[in-house]
């Protein structure tokens, strides 16, 4: 069996023609350009669609780049936030994206009034099983139009284009952003906290810090819980929505 440090882990991998990763300030309009690799929360994302509940927290391990970096340059007519007139504007995404992805889940511990749905192999056992049906809901590699599919995998199997590339650095990027939701400390309660980090890539793999310690954070605002709940916490089909305000 398979030594890791979690019992819950999930891995799979993830493929599409197109990515667009890059950190909000930059999809507010005009042309985007993507960073050379996922970021945390994209990841975090592309699980999220596979099975989501609001009892747990996905965090996202390790990535492993498979096919060589690669990057396109289109012209795009985005609308524009006012007049509802277009223009032209060059977005830029890496192509022929394939990554491999490990991650586990843990209990959101802001949700105390989930509790009895805390049954781990549940949960474990419906997330592979999401896996291999390709997800509930739709997958994308960072932005809506770049469509992505998933599949079970092991992650490490398989050639991949650096591997045998030592150490490769990308600078500080955008890791994620941990809502009031899953808040991690006082200073995040209540809060939208951004998380920043510096990632390294060595034989192809880059080791996800948690966002708790990744070395920079900014408060964005204050921001309040989503509410799920009925006083039954019903969560079997439609019904666990019930009272959602």
């Amino acid at each position: 069996m398979k030594q890791t440090k979690y019992p819950n882990i999930v891995e799979f991998q993830v493929t599409g023609d197109y990515g667009l990763f890059s950190d909000p300030i930059m999809r507010v309009g005009g042309e985007k350009c993507t960073y050379m690799i996922p970021t945390y929360e994209a990841l975090k994302g592309v699980l999220s669609s596979v099975y989501w509940k609001p009892t747990i927290i996905w965090y996202i391990d390790a990535l492993r780049v498979i096919n060589p970096i690669q990057t396109e340059v289109k012209g795009i007519r985005p609308i524009k936030y006012r007049g509802g007139s277009n223009e032209l504007a060059y977005y830029t995404y890496l192509k022929n994206c394939v990554y491999q992805v490990q991650a586990h889940f843990e209990w959101n511990l802001n949700r105390p009034e989930l509790a009895e749905d805390r049954n781990e192999n549940k949960h474990h056992e419906i997330a592979k099983r999401m896996i291999k049906k390709g997800g509930r809901r739709d997958i994308f590699l960072g932005t809506r139009e770049c469509q992505g599919y998933v599949e079970p995998i092991v992650f490490g199997e398989g050639a991949g284009a650096y591997d045998n590339l030592p150490e490769l650095s990308f600078g500080t990027m955008y890791h994620g952003i941990t809502y009031a939701d899953e808040a991690y400390s006082e200073e995040t309660k209540g809060m939208m906290t951004v998380n920043f980090w510096n990632p390294v890539m060595k034989n192809g793999i880059i080791r996800f810090p948690r966002p708790e310690e990744c070395p920079a954070h900014k408060k964005i605002h204050p921001m309040e819980m989503k509410k799920f709940g009925t006083e039954l916490c019903n969560f079997s089909g439609l019904k666990e929505f019930e009272g959602v305000k």
